[in-house]
């Protein structure tokens, strides 16, 4: 049986009844997602979550707003909640099932000064993955999480062309004092 994707944009040569098109940092988005793939397909006994970013601007906890940390919970970590909570039961009722949340290292090894937000939503989806893990397992289904290190993409590169940029400052600095 095919997947069922979610992506911020349809590709084209993707069937049309394999797409749903919602904003999963939104309980509304995630749910027309969990009805689209019940109705579509009659549930799931594979789900990963691998959504996740980071917008708010880097800085220590004290210079981010409540809105970037809800942004960043929004993103990070409620749709994995919400969609677990849309079919784990589901898995647990078939005796089968696989959970797979996509964490980061930045659960372990965070960088303060410039993804706190992010990091501290990553850890909450590790805690509640080891968690959900601990309740279902002994019922058949699996979760697992992943943490991948550092990824490049364009914002990865811009976050380590500020860090290191930073750090030539601050060296610089150091070195003329």
């Amino acid at each position: 049986m095919p997947g069922f994707l979610t992506l911020k944009g349809k590709p084209v040569d993707l069937p049309e009844d394999m797409f749903v098109a919602a904003d999963m940092t939104t309980p509304e988005g995630c749910e027309a997602v969990a009805t689209a793939l019940q109705d579509r397909m009659g549930g799931t006994d594979t789900i990963v979550h691998m959504l996740g970013g980071s917008s708010a601007p880097g800085g220590v906890f004290a210079e981010l707003v409540d809105a970037e940390w809800q942004s960043e919970l929004a993103l990070n970590l409620m749709p994995a909640l919400r969609m677990d909570r849309a079919f784990v039961s589901g898995m647990v009722a078939q005796g089968a099932g696989v959970v797979i949340h996509v964490t980061s290292i930045q659960a372990r090894l965070p960088l303060p000064e410039a993804t706190i937000a992010y990091a501290s939503a990553k850890a909450a989806l590790s805690v509640d993955s080891k968690s959900l893990s601990k309740e279902v397992s002994p019922k058949g289904v699996r979760v697992v999480r992943v943490a991948p290190g550092w990824i490049e993409t364009e914002a990865s590169v811009r976050l380590a062309e500020c860090v290191a940029s930073d750090a030539a400052q601050i060296w610089t600095e150091e070195a003329a004092s």
